[in-house]
Parts: structure tokens; sequence; C-alpha cells
């Protein structure tokens, strides 16, 4: 793409208005930068992963956000319950390992994110809603970018960095070639928003229930109850558990809630008032987390899976860990984006690798429902549930395989007679 001599000419531009974008945007907004987000969408907008980690708050003070977010009336949050058959367990992230915010919240996300961006707006971030990159060349003095409006007409922006926090979208995934396969399996994730009237007194709104299958330890449930009465209900399985089923997305999750016991007695007089909708294989990966003129933010560069929620905490965390980086480049220093940005970065995300494999292979279930664990060793396990993934004190984070593994056997090993 060749850039136009009459490009409009920006200093930062961010292509996305979500978590990772607005404090982002934010962020450097506070340190004097100029911002312009490039957002594809109207917002307010629909969007999955509703139940944030402790962690992400440290990124929302970070950005000055965070008395708005409190004072908007989301769900708290302080832990997360695991259900299988009659089995529960819970952790509470206020009694953790790692120092930092305990309590949290589980958010609609179209309101979540209005805000976050609302915030960044009134901090002077500029935010152009409905227009979409269509182009991108980083092969010329400045990073050069071909924008399309909603009415159809195009403008050039040029800028001496772009940060993608794009999300699903993927954008400069797609544009430049970075795309690459994830290591995980295909799988789907079937889910809705319900009116739930749930009356049981073993149900804690404070906290996320994960829900195993009782038949399938490798088939799983969210529950994130909202603070208007609703809550986010979704299955995650992989496509041969979805064979013989309904194609009816909403008798297909039904039918799956009424094989767990404990989600058919809480749900029992739930209003399915939301057509369920369905995320097929939505783990990806990238070549590259940087490049000349450009970093990845988020689910842009990687996504996991969504059990742990550790989505938006990692996409705040590589917001926060971006603008410093950027900031101290902006502002004429030397930088390494390798040591200073994707190592540290990937640390974190690779902790969260090894518990999302060691949860489908089933034997992380074994750990959460061991009855006789040792208290220091739980609050070092409910650091990394809290989102503390990159806390290296913190052995389960150092070490997370080989600790894993051997707390797993152990947990694993019938208790002698």
């Amino acid at each position: 793409m060749k850039a136009s001599p009459h490009s409009e000419n920006r200093r930062v531009v961010v292509i996305g208005a979500g978590p990772s974008g607005a404090i982002a945007a934010a962020l450097l907004k506070r340190q004097g930068h100029d911002v312009l987000i490039i957002e594809r969408q109207r917002f307010p907008r629909f969007s999955i992963g509703e139940s944030l980690l402790s962690h992400c708050l440290d990124f929302i003070e970070e950005a000055g956000m965070l008395e708005a977010v409190q004072a908007a009336g989301f769900q708290t949050k302080h832990g997360a319950a695991f259900g299988c058959g009659e089995r529960y367990t819970d952790f509470d992230f206020r009694d953790k390992f790692t120092e930092g915010h305990g309590s949290t919240y589980q958010v609609q996300r179209a309101d979540f994110d209005q805000l976050l961006a609302d915030q960044a707006a009134l901090q002077g971030v500029e935010i152009r809603y409905e227009e979409e990159i269509t182009a991108a060349d980083f092969g010329g003095p400045r990073p050069s970018l071909q924008v399309r409006r909603l009415d159809g007409s195009d403008y050039a922006l040029e800028a001496e960095f772009v940060l993608d926090a794009s999300g699903y979208g993927r954008v400069l995934p797609r544009l430049l070639d970075l795309e690459a396969p994830s290591s995980f399996p295909l799988r789907r994730a079937v889910f809705t928003h319900i009116t739930d009237n749930i009356n049981d007194p073993h149900f804690d709104r404070d906290k996320i229930l994960i829900t195993t299958h009782p038949e399938w330890r490798d088939v799983w449930f969210w529950t994130i109850p909202f603070s208007n009465g609703r809550c986010s209900l979704g299955v995650v399985a992989s496509a041969e558990r979805y064979e013989g089923r309904s194609l009816d997305l909403d008798s297909c999750l039904k039918a799956f809630v009424m094989e767990a016991p404990n989600l058919k007695r809480i749900l029992k007089h739930a209003e399915w008032d939301t057509p369920a909708r369905l995320i097929n294989g939505y783990s990806a990966n990238v070549k590259a987390l940087h490049g000349p003129g450009f970093a990845l933010l988020g689910n842009a560069a990687e996504f996991l899976d969504p059990v742990f929620s550790s989505g938006v905490t990692i996409a705040m965390r590589s917001a926060s860990m971006a603008a410093a980086v950027l900031h101290r480049q902006l502002s004429g220093e030397s930088v390494d984006w390798d040591s200073e940005f994707s190592t540290p970065l990937k640390r974190g995300v690779e902790t969260f690798r090894a518990y999302v494999e060691s949860w489908y292979d089933g034997s992380f279930q074994d750990v959460i429902y061991y009855e006789r664990a040792q208290p220091e060793i739980r609050r070092m396990i409910c650091s990394i549930l809290a989102g503390y993934a990159w806390d290296n004190r913190n052995p389960y984070v150092a070490e997370p395989r080989r600790r894993l593994r051997v707390l797993a056997e152990l947990c694993a090993t019938p208790t002698p007679a």
C-alpha cells in the first residue's frame, strides 16, 4: 500500500477500543502523547469474557479508571467456585499469595467496554467509531494505514507507532500474515445470557461458577452472575462432544445443562430469553508479538482458552507493558521490545497455558478438589486464578509444569486405608 502525500499524521494509532486499547491509549495520553483509536464497531456492543480477574484492577487503576468502574454497579466478584456432580470447592481471591487487589467484578462487557472507552475519551483520547483498517504498510519510514469510514469513503493515516488491540478481529495478524496455528485442540463454546432467577442458598453470586460435566472432564460450563439478576452461561467442548446433538444452539445448550446436576438444580427457574451464540475454534496465536512500528495486544496476539477467564487480564497486562515501552521509545530512549515486552509477557501466558492444559487432562481438577491441600499451596494456586501469573516469587508461577505435575501426582494418590 502506497501512502498518500495527504495522509493524516498521528503519533500513536490504536486499533480497537476494547479494554486493552482503551487502557493503552489512556496510559499513553497520561504521558502526554497524541493517541487516536480506530474502532470498527459502534459502542456499546456485545462481547464475551465477562468475568474479570483481580489483576485487571491493577491496570484499570493505573489508567485512572478505577473510581468510575467501582461506581458503575457491577457485580462484585471475590473468587472462583468449581463444581462437578456433588463435589464443590472454591477459592477466595482476597486470600492469596500475591499482593494486589482481591475483589474484582463480573461485568456485562457492552457496558464495561463502553465505560473504559468513555474514560479514555474523558482523558483526551480521540476515538473514531465505525471505521475499519483495510490495509497496512510497515515497509516505509512510518507505518501507514488505510481506513474505511462507515459511508464507504477511505483515507490514509500515518503514525509513529501502531498498537493492535483489535481482539478477535486480529487486524494486523491478518493484514501482515502473522497468523500462526494454536497448540490447543479445536473447541466450541455455546453460550447465552439468561434471567437466572437463582434462589439456591448454595450459589454464591460473588464468584464465577465453573462446572465440569459429570461424565466428561474435558467438558465444562461457566456461570457468571451479574448484578441485575442475569447471568452469562456457556458450555465448552470439543467438536466430538457435540456430535448427535441438536443443531439448534438453544436446545443444545439446555441439553448440556440438564446433564450437570448442580446446574440443573441452580437454573431450574431460569428464563432463557436470549438466543444462544457459538464461538468455534477460538484459540489463536501469532508468529511475533511486535515488529518495526507495531505491537500486538491481548487477543490480537494470542488467545488460549476461556476456562480461567485469563483473556482480559492478558490483554490489560499487555496494554500496560506496551504503553510503558512505547512511552520510553517515543521519549527518545533505546528500547528492546523482545526483552521488555514479548519475553516477560509470554512468561505469564505460558503459566496460564500450563494450567489450561492441566485442566483439560484432568490433573488440575484433581488438585483443586483435593480435600487435604495445604493452605499455603491453595493460596499460591489462588493467586494464579486471580490473574497474578507473572509473580515469580510464587513457586507455581516460577515452575508451573513441574510443580503442577508433582502436586497432581500427590492429589491423585489414594488415601491409605
